[in-house]
């Protein structure tokens, strides 16, 4: 967990914040595979989303395909070949009360070769509170998020937004 203690520190949070119910929720790995498709114009691996849980860890294997939404269009990200790809998620966003934003991203397939990546979810436990830190509010920063615990916000908060549109607000303050 050394990434959400060197987070803490750029934050202006006590190292040990996340340690406990915040992060002990388990570890979920997904392993996807997208197939070849002969025209990827026609059907995404992925629809645009930002994951729900504190942070997500990803292998995205050498074939390119993950897109985060910036400034109203989509950019590509080059894998790295043996480097892991950090994604904030939406708990972190409500912890930091917006000082850290979720990334919003989606998955293209490839005409030529399938696409192998592996995720690894960090996340509550279902009863655990989540909302912004105290530590981070004044008044000039008041809470911008509701308080709920994990199992409810993952049963409120709907990730995958189908739509032409690209960049789709997500708004959880009002969650």
């Amino acid at each position: 967990m050394e990434i959400l203690h060197l987070l803490c520190e750029g934050i202006g949070l006590r190292p040990d914040f996340f340690n406990g119910d915040l992060s002990g929720g388990g570890l979920n790995l997904d392993i996807n595979h997208y197939p070849p498709c002969p025209n990827p114009s026609v059907t995404l691996g992925m629809p645009p989303h930002c994951d729900r849980e504190l942070i997500t860890i990803l292998l995205p294997g050498p074939v390119q395909g993950l897109e985060v939404a910036y400034k109203g269009d989509w950019i590509k990200v080059e894998p790295v070949p043996n480097a892991f790809i950090v994604n904030f998620g939406l708990q972190l966003e409500v912890v930091t009360n917006g000082m850290l934003r979720s990334v919003e991203h989606r998955v293209v397939t490839n005409s030529e070769v399938g696409r192998t990546s592996m995720a690894t979810f960090i996340k509550p436990t279902a009863d655990c509170l989540i909302g912004p830190a105290q530590e981070l509010l004044n008044e000039d920063n008041p809470p911008c998020y509701q308080t709920l615990t994990f199992y409810d916000f993952m049963h409120k908060y709907n990730v995958i937004k189908l739509g032409s549109s690209v960049n789709l607000t997500t708004n959880i303050k009002n969650i």
